[in-house]
């Protein structure tokens, strides 16, 4: 059984995770903080990739990097080809995932107690000081649990990784891509043994999100 599968899903899921976490919590923090009708539009932009097929999201990444669109053919001057490449897929998994870790970390956000970043300020603190030493530390529940939660769609993901990264052995393969390849060469023994190690992860991902879940709510008490 080639295992490449599993590491190139966890190497994708991975990058991707660490990038949305980032950006997710960057403008979940700036957009909690916008006018209502600001932030509702944002909203849609931002959380669109959740609620589009993933494919039409693919389709989206390949207008963009395309090797015959102007930004394709922009990086192609530098010898850079994003389809068809292993990390082609880390784009297709952040876009996907990230509307997860955006909401639950704007929810986390909003529900943080303003008069503690005013009493920091009061005493001197700097803003930066402040969010990552105060609001973080308050906030890391759910911002723990929105960096579970995309982790786990960034693993999972397909239609947007099949449209831009293709299925190619040992070199773009993930797990659900190397699944419906088997299934469609009737290899259905080895795609069940792959769907068990998929469901064992999701299980452990589960377990996770519900002990955050659990530990939020004794703190709340």
């Amino acid at each position: 059984m080639d295992w490449y599968p599993l590491y190139n899903s966890l190497r994708i899921a991975a990058i991707a995770c660490v990038a949305v976490f980032f950006t997710g919590i960057f403008a979940a923090y700036y957009v909690a903080k916008l006018p209502r009708l600001v932030k509702g539009l944002l909203d849609v932009v931002l959380t669109l990739p959740m609620v589009l097929p993933p494919t039409v999201v693919g389709y989206f990444l390949l207008l963009l990097f395309g090797v015959k669109r102007p930004f394709g053919i922009f990086l192609a001057r530098f010898g850079i080809k994003v389809p068809m490449t292993w990390w082609s897929a880390v784009f297709a998994a952040a876009v996907v995932s990230f509307p997860l870790m955006y909401r639950t970390a704007r929810g986390a956000f909003e529900a943080f107690d303003e008069d503690l970043a005013d009493a920091g300020r009061t005493l001197g603190l700097s803003n930066p000081y402040i969010f990552w030493r105060v609001r973080m530390p308050v906030c890391r529940q759910g911002i723990l649990a929105g960096t579970v939660l995309t982790f786990a769609r960034a693993l999972g993901e397909y239609g947007a990784t099949s449209m831009i990264a293709g299925y190619t052995p040992s070199r773009t393969a993930t797990i659900s891509t190397t699944v419906y390849q088997l299934w469609r060469t009737d290899n259905e023994a080895l795609a069940c043994r792959w769907v068990l190690v998929n469901l064992a992860i999701s299980a452990v991902v589960l377990l996770a999100v519900n002990m955050l879940e659990q530990k939020q709510k004794g703190k709340t008490r």
